[in-house]
């Protein structure tokens, strides 16, 4: 795949996280190309099965393009963490060193550089959640116990998801993969929110306030913090 198609990808993916389609517009302004150019490369997306694209009416990832621009977009927030935490590389230069380097980084390096950092959750450029890998684990601990064996071993998880604190309000979610410690992963188990569990949120306070959820007919406030660490595969419809 070329780069060009990850960068296009990887935009997406940020210009449409509330749910709502890319103009070409929109998408011109943030990779800073011709409109013109952009209409021609989104074309291509679609024809290649990357994006959903209706003149006037915007841009959408499909299953398949959203797959490869989570994936992108966490390869570069986590090279933002290592570039910062462990180079000490400052704020101001950490987003474009990464995008020099985030479509040579392997999978491989990735779950390394996620391990050897902790399994971070927020970039240090602006703080926007770190997207979770797709290896077929249902939490981070599960992960390091498995240790270095080939990726392929392992498997992919079998449908996309997204961090609990960007469903809204009356949205319906599957629990499939929790990121943290043990310390963190026992205290979501103590509340009942275990990989395989359906949530439906119940009230999204304004201002990055708790989020209510009804789960196992209880109802729950969760921080920002937490619900953007448990990650839900969202109910259809």
């Amino acid at each position: 795949m070329s780069t060009s198609t990850e960068e296009y990808l990887e935009a997406l993916y940020t210009l449409t996280q509330e749910g709502e389609s890319a103009s070409t517009t929109a998408i011109s302004k943030k990779l800073n190309f011709a409109p013109a150019s952009v209409t021609e490369m989104v074309q291509k997306l679609a024809d290649n099965g990357y994006v959903n694209y209706s003149p006037y009416q915007g841009v959408t990832l499909t299953p398949k393009g959203f797959g490869i621009a989570q994936k992108m977009t966490r390869k570069h927030r986590l090279l933002e963490r290592f570039l910062y935490d462990v180079l000490k590389i400052g704020k101001e230069k950490v987003h474009s060193e990464a995008c020099g380097l985030e479509h040579a980084l392997s999978d491989e390096t990735a779950r390394a550089m996620c391990q050897t950092l902790k399994a971070p959750d927020k970039c240090p450029d602006d703080g926007q959640v770190i997207p979770p890998c797709d290896h077929g684990f249902s939490s981070c601990d599960e992960c390091r116990q498995w240790g270095q064996d080939n990726l392929e071993k392992i498997g992919k998880r079998k449908t996309d998801v997204v961090a609990m604190s960007a469903l809204k309000e009356h949205q319906e979610g599957l629990i499939s993969f929790i990121r943290g410690d043990n310390k963190v992963l026992r205290r979501l188990l103590d509340l009942g929110l275990t990989p395989g569990t359906r949530i439906k949120v119940s009230r999204v306070a304004p201002l990055k306030g708790p989020m209510e959820i009804a789960c196992r007919g209880s109802r729950l406030a969760l921080g920002e913090e937490i619900a953007g660490n448990v990650f839900v595969e969202k109910a259809k419809g």
